[in-house]
């Protein structure tokens, strides 16, 4: 059992080398129950392969992970899966032509009862239902759950897959840049569903974005990466803009300020 002394995730000492490039240099994070935590960084800082080990895409050269306490060597996502860490990707993964249910299932396709399961045939019914009822809990409004996933708006492919990856979670649910691309508005909405996503189904989040007042907006707690290790985390309420600017580049606050003035 989990609680909030003890992290949901653990990472301690990840080491990931691509040739002489070390993407992950010795990086540490933690993520505690029903927070929101979010993981910043420029470009190659190595918060990609951090994810990516957390899901299960890559196998660190050193380090561990620890689900509730428990050590766990992902070596394919399924395995990162069933130990409750569900991953949305930037490109969200979802079927054009399939609609929300179909889009939700894939991949965990529900049987119909009896001889028509043992036939391979597929429980629709039952499917649009599950998705119907969780799109409700979270508050994600759709005209129609047969319609077509690429006649959605972006907001509203955002929220499905957002939506699956909370059905399917048990512990962290991982975003990776969930906002790209969207609108003001349609931001606003997606933060709004990774808030309830985190009340309402009691997950943990991790949100990858480049954006810093998303940060400000939603998370927790936030992390900084740079070179491969997490340099700074700190409480959102605790730090501000500058402070993080300063983590990311390698810069101090002063050295900020001054180039401001």
């Amino acid at each position: 059992m989990s609680d909030a002394r003890t992290p949901a995730v653990e990472v301690r000492g990840l080491v990931k080398s691509y040739g002489p490039v070390r993407a992950l240099d010795g990086a540490d994070l933690e993520i505690f129950p029903r927070e929101i935590h979010a993981l910043v960084g420029d470009n190659g800082a190595g918060k990609s392969s951090m994810i990516k080990a957390l899901s299960g895409a890559l196998v660190p050269d050193e380090g561990t992970i620890r689900i509730d306490g428990v050590e766990q060597r992902f070596q394919t996502p399924r395995d990162a899966q069933r130990a409750g860490i569900e991953t949305v990707y930037q490109d969200l993964a979802l079927a054009a032509t399939m609609d929300a249910a179909d889009n939700v299932f894939v991949g965990r396709e529900k049987l119909a009862p009896g001889w028509r399961g043992r036939l391979r045939f597929v429980d629709r019914a039952s499917m649009r239902n599950e998705t119907e009822d969780q799109l409700e809990r979270l508050g994600v409004n759709l005209k129609s759950l047969r319609a077509p996933i690429g006649s959605l708006s972006g907001g509203q492919r955002q929220s499905v897959a957002v939506a699956r990856g909370a059905i399917w979670a048990s512990k962290v649910l991982i975003l990776d840049e969930p906002m790209a691309a969207l609108g003001v508005r349609q931001t606003e909405q997606v933060l709004q569903l990774i808030e309830r996503v985190r009340d309402e189904q009691g997950l943990a989040v991790i949100l990858i974005t480049h954006a810093l007042p998303e940060v400000f907006r939603v998370a927790d707690r936030v992390s900084v990466m740079r070179l491969g290790r997490r340099v700074h985390v700190a409480n959102v309420a605790n730090t501000t803009t500058e402070e993080l600017i300063a983590a990311m580049t390698g810069v101090s606050g002063s050295e900020l300020q001054g180039a401001a003035r």
